[in-house]
């Protein structure tokens, strides 16, 4: 999946010549948390967030600084070609909450934020279509998911969505998510065949 896929097109820029206060309220009028700071060609100049804004209202208002004394300077970007996992895992090591897209020439074409990716996460994963979240040991041989799946379908499940911790440990567990279905005989087949239904629900 693309950055273009998921990202905010078109959106609201600001020039450096914008004041603090200027820059609070376009944000608050329109419930976004980051505006892209742009020249006169949409060429990317620097980025500002809300919290940064508010911590510098006062010394805004006292001194006189501006947007341009405030923002980050060269940001970290994305290409609306590059993968979404590239940029979730950015946002997620960086601890940020969005990243300007820009395209070959700098010019801001998108924003994409932790909440786009955590919408698109949701929406591939099912979470919101109701159905049974199982969570299966496949055991250590390299056939085990294909075997998993094979006694969910012999039973009539149905799987949404599977997906695997990260991180290790001395189970290799899988989550399925299926359509809804009577769990038990399925849970039921899997151990008969050997398999650790780890926990259902649904």
């Amino acid at each position: 999946m693309r950055v273009r896929s998921l990202m905010i097109k078109d959106p609201i820029t600001i020039s450096d010549r914008t004041s603090v206060q200027e820059a609070i309220h376009l944000m608050q009028a329109n419930s976004i948390r980051h505006l892209p700071v742009v020249d006169g060609y949409k060429k990317l100049s620097g980025w500002v967030t809300l919290s940064d804004m508010k911590q510098g209202l006062l010394p805004a208002v006292v001194t006189g600084l501006s947007v341009v004394d405030l923002m980050i300077k060269n940001p970290i970007t994305m290409h609306p070609d590059a993968d979404v996992e590239t940029a979730a895992r950015i946002i997620y090591e960086k601890k940020i909450g969005g990243i300007p897209v820009v395209d070959d020439d700098d010019k801001v074409v998108g924003i994409i934020t932790v909440t786009d990716i955590l919408n698109a996460f949701i929406n591939i994963m099912g979470l919101l279509t109701h159905g049974i979240r199982l969570d299966v040991n496949v055991g250590e041989k390299p056939d085990g998911f294909e075997k998993v799946s094979r006694v969910i379908h012999d039973q009539g499940g149905e799987v949404i969505s599977v997906g695997i911790a990260a991180h290790r440990t001395d189970k290799k567990i899988h989550y399925f998510r299926l359509k809804q279905c009577p769990v038990e005989p399925i849970v039921k087949a899997l151990q008969d065949n050997g398999y650790e239904v780890v926990s259902f629900a649904g």
